[in-house]
């Protein structure tokens, strides 16, 4: 029954984390334009095109997710 345990409280702290990036999205999108760049955000402009890649951003969050994932296990 312990793996069990595991797996449920896996997906419990997965399902609060999924909640909690939902309402920061939801508070972000009502804030007026906080767009801001790191070195290494790729941007591509074109007559009618825009392509944004966070590419600095996600390499920023992907190494704090992984010290709090850390901390926690």
């Amino acid at each position: 029954m312990n793996s069990v345990n595991a797996i449920a409280k896996m997906l419990i702290i997965t399902g609060v984390l999924i909640l909690i990036s939902g309402l920061v999205l939801l508070l972000l999108g009502k804030l007026p334009s906080l767009s801001f760049r790191l070195p290494g955000d790729i941007l591509i402009k074109r007559k009618n095109f825009v392509f944004y890649f966070p590419l600095g951003i996600s390499i920023l969050l992907s190494i704090l997710l992984t010290l709090i994932l850390r901390i926690f296990k």
